[in-house]
Order: structure tokens, then sequence, then C-alpha cells
């Protein structure tokens, strides 16, 4: 009769269980984390490109352009979990080396007289406004002025027959004069109050006439 085999030793088995746990986590740690998960503690992940596995498909959204006065749409890829998506239009964000500044002018039209006031702006700088006429009513259009398209190129804002006053802002689209015509149809003088603030290189009063 044979002899019959012996069986392991509990101490072998103890050794065996262990090391197969331990290749176990090692897997565990080195590739499912990284690849199912995108858990990456030990970095073997993002050096074998495990980590790419587990990365969510890249998606994209259609923002928003302000170009030249005009909008245009284009595809922006949204980033990865925790980074910001990149801006639209880089001027919706100006960190200024100087305070933004204030003027109140004072602009009288005779009966049936007429005006422009304009600030000198940069492309993407910004200004607030508000005017009101003391008695009355208005025309008033808003509009811009691009020097190099020449005198006769504007853009206009806004155009109103009756006017008694407005609020409101606006970001220069181009360098350029962007402001106000006022004509007073009356036949009695009123006085404009206009206050402009913001980043602007120069307030310009052409007077009536």
């Amino acid at each position: 009769m044979s002899a019959s085999p012996n069986p392991p030793s509990s101490k072998k088995l103890l050794f065996a269980t262990l090391g197969s746990a331990l290749g176990a986590l090692i897997v565990f740690l080195l590739v499912v984390l990284p690849a199912e998960y995108g858990i990456d503690p030990s970095g073997f992940g993002r050096l074998s490109g495990l980590s790419e596995l587990a990365a969510p498909p890249a998606r994209s959204v259609t923002l928003n352009d302000v170009i030249g006065g005009n909008q245009a749409l284009r595809e922006v890829e949204i980033p990865e979990f925790g980074e910001p998506t990149p801006l639209p239009n880089p001027a919706v964000f100006q960190d200024q080396s100087e305070a933004p500044q204030t003027r109140t002018l004072s602009v009288e039209l005779a009966a049936e007289a007429e005006t422009e006031v304009k600030l000198k702006m940069q492309e993407g700088k910004v200004m607030l406004f508000s005017w009101q006429v003391d008695q009355g009513t208005v025309y008033v259009d808003m509009h811009g002025h691009d020097p190099s398209f020449g005198p006769d190129f504007f853009v206009r804002y806004k155009e109103e027959d009756e006017g008694t006053g407005g609020y409101g802002s606006l970001t220069a689209p181009f360098a350029g004069e962007h402001g106000w015509f006022w004509l007073n149809y009356n036949e009695f003088p009123v006085t404009i109050t206009l206050t402009v603030t913001g980043y602007f290189d120069d307030v310009i009063d052409y007077g009536q006439f």
C-alpha cells in the first residue's frame, strides 16, 4: 500500500492565502482603481495610461462669442472635473490697474437744436451710463463710430423717438467713439444730465448745432 501524501501545513496555507491576498491588493491598487474609478494612489495608472480609461468621454458645449458687435457660436470642450471652462469672450473679465472714472455733464439744448456726446473707448472696455431730460421728451440715438471704416460708418445700439432718460451699460465692440445723439424737437429749451462711469479715454461734448 502506497503512503498517502502529506497535507500542507497550516503555516504554508496561511502564507499562500496571504500571498494571494497581497497579489490581489496590488492588482486592485495598480490596475482596477485607475482604470475603473480614476483613482491612482501609486501613480502607475497615469504612467501606464490606465487612468484615461476611467475618464468620461469629452463633452462640448456651444458658447456665444461677441466679435465686432456681432454674435457668433463656437464649440468649447468641457475640461476634466475641477478645471474651469474657458470664457467664450475674454473681455468678460478685465483686470484693471486703475479705478473706473465717473463724469457728469449738463447738456443744454435750445429749441430744435441737436448735439452729440461721445466716449472714446478701447475695444472691450466697459462703461455704465444714466441720462435724464429735465422736461418734455427728446429724440435719442445711441451709436458707435469706428474710425478705421471712415466717417460714414456707425453701429446703432438704440434709437428712441420720445426719450425722457435711460440707464444701461456698454462693452465697446471696437475702439472708437461711442455715445449719444440728441435732438430737441420741442419749442422750448431742455437740459440733459448725463453720468458715465467706467473705463474710457475721454468724453467729447460736440456742443449743440
